[in-house]
C-alpha cells in the first residue's frame, strides 16, 4: 500500500486504547471486585451490549436519552447500545427471574456508552462494576449494599475514602412539603448537580428547568446544606419532617442503616447521612449513595447507586425490588493514578529470567516451570542476547525480581536473584530458587 492510500490510525473522541500499564490496574480492580462482589453471595450475569430501543429509552434521565448511542440494524429494528447495566438488569430480571428465583443476587462487570462531553477520569466507552440484590423490600439489603461499597474499598486498599447515603423518601416528602412534587424529577436533577456547578446555579436551574419560585428552591437547598455529625443531621431532619409520614420514614430508614452497619464494625465517619445526595436518575426510590475520595474530592464519586423499587415494572406485572450501586472504574483509576496509588509496569509477571546461556535452553525452561509452579509469573527471553540487553528489557517493563544463570552459575548449582529496583543481587542454590522468590517477593 503506498503513503497516500494509508489509513491514519487514531481512535475516535472520547474512546480510547489500553496500553498494558494501563490495563494491569485496570484488571486488578475488576479481580478485587469481582472477589469482593463474590465474597456476599452475589452471581455473575451478562447481557447482550444492544437492546432494543425502547427498552432504553425514559428509563435514565432526559440527558441520558440524548446520549444514547442509537440505529438501525439491517433488520429495520431501532436499537441502542446501554448505557449503564441497571436497566438491562430490569428487563433480565423480569424475562428470567421465575428460573432465577428471588432474592436475586448478581454481579455485572462490562462496558456501557454515552455520547458524553468527555472529562477528567470519564469516556463515552467506560466500564461499570455492579452488583444488585433483587426482589426485596428488606432493608437489610441496602445495610449490605453499604457493607460492600465498604469491603470494596479496603480491599483496593483506600483508607480515605466516604460513604454518602441519603433517602429519596426524605427528598420527595420535603417536595411536597413544599409544593414541589409534581417537579420532583427536575428538582431532583437539579440538586444532583449541587456538587459539580454549584449553589448559584442548582437554584437557577431549578427556577428555569422546574419552574420553581426562588423561595422554594431555597428551601431545596437549605434542606440538602444540613450537615453535621450523623446523629445532628438525624436531629434536624426529624424535626423538618415531622408530620410528613413518607419523609419521616426515610429518615427512620437512615437510622435504622447508620446504627447497622456501625454494628458490622464500620467506623462511624465513614458513613455519612447527607442531605445533598440525589442521584440524577430518575428510577432512584429509597436509599442513595456515593462514594468519595477525602483527598480527591474534585474527581466525584467513584462508587454509586440506591434502591429502585419500581424500575422492572416497566417490564413485568411482578413486583421486583432492587437495589445495587456501581463502582466507576475508569474514574476511580484516574483519581488512584493521580493519588499515585497505581504502580506503573509493562507486565503482570514479578520475574524476568534472561536467556543468557545459548547452551541451556532447557534448564531455563525448566527453572521457570519450577517457579511459575509456586504461584509466581515469569516470563523467560526468548533470545540468547546479551545479558546487559535483555535486563534494560525487564527494567522497562518493571519486573521485580530477574533470575540470572550463565555456565558458571548452572555448574554450581546456583544463579543469582536481582532485584531489579535495589540492582542488589543474592546467590541462592538453584533447588532453592522459587522459595527464595516467594519470601523476596513478601517482603
Amino acid at each position: 500500500m503506498n503513503g497516500s492510500n494509508r489509513i491514519e490510525p487514531k481512535t475516535l473522541k472520547g474512546f480510547r486504547d489500553y496500553l498494558p500499564e494501563a490495563m494491569i490496574p485496570r484488571e486488578w480492580l475488576i479481580d478485587t471486585a469481582r472477589r469482593v462482589y463474590r465474597s456476599y453471595g452475589f452471581s455473575p450475569i451478562d447481557t447482550p451490549a444492544l437492546e432494543y430501543l425502547e427498552i432504553l429509552t425514559g428509563k435514565g434521565s432526559e440527558e441520558t436519552d440524548k446520549q444514547l448511542y442509537k440505529f438501525q440494524d439491517h433488520g429495520g429494528r431501532w436499537v441502542g447500545m446501554r448505557f449503564d447495566l441497571t436497566v438491562p438488569l430490569a428487563r433480565f430480571a423480569a424475562q428470567h427471574i421465575a428460573q432465577l428465583g428471588t432474592p436475586f443476587k448478581r454481579y455485572h462487570i462490562a462496558s456501557v456508552w454515552r455520547g458524553e462531553n468527555t472529562q477528567r477520569g470519564r469516556y463515552r466507552e467506560f466500564m461499570q462494576c455492579d452488583f444488585d440484590t433483587i426482589g426485596t423490600h428488606a432493608l437489610a439489603a441496602d445495610i449490605e449494599t453499604t457493607l460492600v461499597i465498604h469491603d470494596l474499598f479496603q480491599a483496593l486498599q483506600i483508607r480515605d475514602f466516604t460513604i454518602k447515603v441519603n433517602n429519596r423518601l426524605v427528598l420527595t416528602g420535603m417536595l411536597e412539603l413544599f409544593g414541589l412534587a409534581e417537579k420532583a424529577t427536575p428538582i431532583l436533577r437539579a440538586l444532583d448537580k449541587l456538587a459539580k456547578i454549584g449553589r448559584e446555579k442548582v437554584a437557577a436551574e431549578m427556577v428555569a428547568a422546574a419552574g420553581a419560585t426562588p423561595e422554594q428552591a431555597d428551601r431545596v437547598l437549605q434542606l440538602s446544606e444540613i450537615s453535621g455529625t450523623n446523629d445532628q443531621v438525624l436531629s434536624q431532619l426529624g424535626q423538618l419532617v415531622e408530620g410528613r409520614e413518607k419523609a419521616q420514614a426515610g429518615v427512620a430508614k437512615l437510622a435504622d442503616l447508620v446504627s447497622a452497619v456501625l454494628a458490622a464494625g464500620i467506623e462511624n465517619e465513614r458513613v455519612r447521612i447527607t442531605p445533598s445526595i440525589a442521584r440524577g436518575l430518575d428510577y432512584y426510590t429509597g436509599t442513595v449513595f456515593e462514594t468519595f475520595l477525602d483527598k480527591l474530592p474534585g474527581i466525584g464519586s467513584v462508587c454509586s447507586g440506591g434502591r429502585y423499587d419500581n424500575l422492572a415494572g416497566l417490564y413485568t406485572k411482578e413486583e421486583l425490588p432492587g437495589i445495587g450501586a456501581s463502582l466507576g472504574l475508569d474514574r476511580l483509576l484516574a483519581a488512584l493514578e493521580e493519588l499515585q496509588l497505581v504502580q506503573k509496569v509493562g507486565t503482570p509477571a514479578a520475574v524476568f529470567i534472561p536467556f543468557f546461556d545459548a547452551n541451556r535452553l532447557h534448564d531455563y525452561l525448566r527453572l521457570a516451570a519450577q517457579i511459575r509452579a509456586v504461584g509466581v509469573g515469569v516470563e523467560f527471553y526468548p533470545e540468547p542476547k546479551k545479558l546487559g540487553q535483555q535486563l534494560k528489557y525487564a527494567d522497562r517493563r518493571g519486573f521485580r525480581l530477574a533470575v540470572i544463570a550463565g555456565e558458571n552459575e548452572f555448574a554450581a548449582s546456583t544463579c543469582q536473584i536481582k532485584d531489579l529496583a535495589t540492582a542488589q543481587s543474592t546467590t541462592v542454590p538453584l533447588a532453592d530458587v522459587p522459595k527464595a522468590i516467594v519470601e523476596q517477593l513478601q517482603r
